[in-house]
């Protein structure tokens, strides 16, 4: 027996029979031989760990367009935290950790640059379809390993997919809207959880808004610090859910998810559309749009970025230059997005 068949037995004996065990994955679009060490889910974190898209997260913006002060999170403490809250859960229902952990590293591969200013922008530029957890299927499935994709299991893939709710219910009552797995359902939610928690964070930071400003009901159910509301959170979504006509179901208190539901509606209203931050958007949408319109102008450019970024998508195999052109944006971090525009549109100075 392998060490990972022997992992796989352990899973049997310990695991949560709602969750998902890694000997039963629907399996990857390409077949492989296992590893003999790592079970299935294990291979998925790893390859997500190692990908040039989960590097490049740690220079995409969270909410403030690159911040200066070295406490502002960025899409890769956003994707850590995620990972860590997800996991606490997870190991307190006694489901796949791994599988959990996976999704969520995953989840936010195809964020753009300058966090969802730029997806909202590339809405208007290139699709009104585009959406970030679509861009992260895709970075996983055709855009890392030069066009080769990571090959992914089903159950992760599917995760990556369903993460996003945009401002929708925290937990939706419509089944489709849902990820196929307990464990990709807790990624779904501890992403609300993080961003709840380290936007608040960063926003009083900023100076955007004032402590005093957040709604007492808020800071009286779920609490005034980030420890404080991180722990009331995770222990009501754990406590709240079970068993309910054969099925495990996630849950939450009525006074838990109307606070968390006020606090999104509070950030919605006073950060991600303040002044300070919408004014951020406006420059990232044109600092995209005329990256967009000078790459569809200029093939032999396109192309030669595709190839610095390592994106095997060159030859365009098959695919319209604006799909090409909304991968490599949709791609790059804040500081490379930035960088480009001022060589490209900046004028050179004389020597």
């Amino acid at each position: 027996m392998s060490i990972r068949e022997e992992f796989e037995k352990r899973e049997k004996g310990f695991m949560s029979p709602f969750g998902c065990l890694s000997a039963q994955s629907k399996g990857r679009v390409r077949p492989e031989t296992p590893c003999p060490i790592r079970t299935a889910f294990q291979v998925d974190r790893d390859r997500i760990v190692y990908s040039n898209a989960f590097r490049r997260l740690k220079h995409k913006t969270q909410v403030f367009l690159s911040p200066l002060g070295d406490q502002y999170r960025t899409r890769l403490t956003h994707t850590l935290e995620v990972a860590q809250i997800a996991r606490t859960v997870a190991r307190a229902m006694r489901l796949n950790e791994d599988l959990t952990e996976a999704i969520a590293l995953g989840h936010d591969l195809g964020h753009t640059p300058f966090g969802h200013s730029g997806e909202t922008a590339l809405k208007e530029i290139f699709s009104y379809k585009f959406a970030h957890n679509q861009q992260s299927l895709r970075v996983v499935d055709v855009l890392e390993k030069r066009g080769k994709g990571l090959n992914l299991t089903d159950e992760v893939r599917n995760g990556i997919l369903k993460h996003s709710k945009g401002y929708g219910k925290i937990i939706p009552d419509d089944p489709d809207q849902q990820p196929s797995t307990v464990e990709g359902r807790i990624v779904r939610i501890a992403d609300i959880m993080a961003y709840l928690n380290h936007d608040l964070d960063d926003a009083i930071r900023s100076g955007v808004i004032q402590e005093d400003q957040v709604p007492a009901s808020c800071s009286e159910i779920i609490g005034r610090t980030h420890s404080e509301r991180a722990t009331t959170m995770i222990k009501d979504l754990v406590f709240s859910s079970g068993v309910c006509d054969g099925e495990f179901r996630l849950s939450m208190s009525d006074k838990a998810y109307s606070a968390m539901s006020a606090l999104r509606k509070f950030l919605y209203e006073n950060v991600y559309r303040s002044p300070r931050v919408h004014k951020d958007f406006i420059k990232a949408k044109k600092i995209l749009s005329e990256l967009y319109a000078h790459f569809l102008d200029n093939k032999d450019m396109l192309d030669e970025k595709l190839e610095d970024m390592e994106m095997g998508i060159s030859d365009h195999s098959g695919q319209s230059d604006e799909r090409i052109v909304c991968d490599l944006i949709s791609s790059m971090t804040d500081r490379y997005a930035l960088n480009l525009y001022k060589t490209i549109f900046f004028p050179s100075p004389l020597v």
